[in-house]
């Protein structure tokens, strides 16, 4: 039989089994990729994955919780939204708390490079959560979402930690109160 047969012969074969079990789902390919991506996420014990409905591994959580750093002692939530054309388009991701922080800003959008320009479908999952953690111990002041903390964490450090500590508690800075995050 030749090849193009045979693929022709599991291709009906394959649509005769749906045909037969109409009520289970097709798996999408981005589906597909975030499973693969789930099981090679290797987090540390800082970070943890919540997943509010099972059934559906493209939407999530990320809690963060660092040990080290200006956020130490802070549980910090963010929503990972994954659409169907995934890895060729990056990961929505959000934090759901309000927190003082140079590249995260009051709505929760974030600003990860690679979570934009630089998103290319060879990144995964890992990468993303790597840089989301590396946001937490080294804020970068050079490309900001909240101005106000990036120019306080460029001029004025000390300030800067101060603010932090400040809104992690749940406290104001700069006539904006801030989400309680403290563990």
């Amino acid at each position: 039989m030749s090849s193009k047969l045979k693929l022709w012969s599991m291709k009906k074969q394959q649509q005769d089994q749906e045909n037969a079990n109409p009520r289970k789902k097709k798996v999408s390919a981005a589906q597909l990729r975030v499973q693969r991506d789930l099981q090679e996420l290797s987090l540390s014990s800082t970070m943890k994955t919540v997943f509010p409905n099972p059934d559906d591994i493209l939407n999530f959580n990320l809690i963060i919780e660092p040990d080290e750093g200006m956020y130490k002692g802070g549980s910090f939530t963010f929503t990972f939204n994954i659409n169907d054309n995934f890895p060729h388009d990056p990961p929505k991701v959000r934090c759901t708390q309000k927190i003082y922080h140079p590249n995260i800003d009051l709505e929760g959008n974030v600003c990860l490079n690679i979570l934009r320009e630089d998103w290319k479908p060879v990144l995964n999952l890992n990468a993303v959560i790597v840089g989301m953690q590396f946001l937490f111990l080294e804020p970068n002041a050079s490309d900001p979402l909240n101005k106000e903390a990036a120019e306080d964490l460029r001029t004025n450090r000390e300030n800067f930690k101060r603010n932090v500590r400040t809104s992690m508690a749940g406290g104001m800075v700069r006539g904006i109160r801030f989400d309680n995050v403290m563990r």
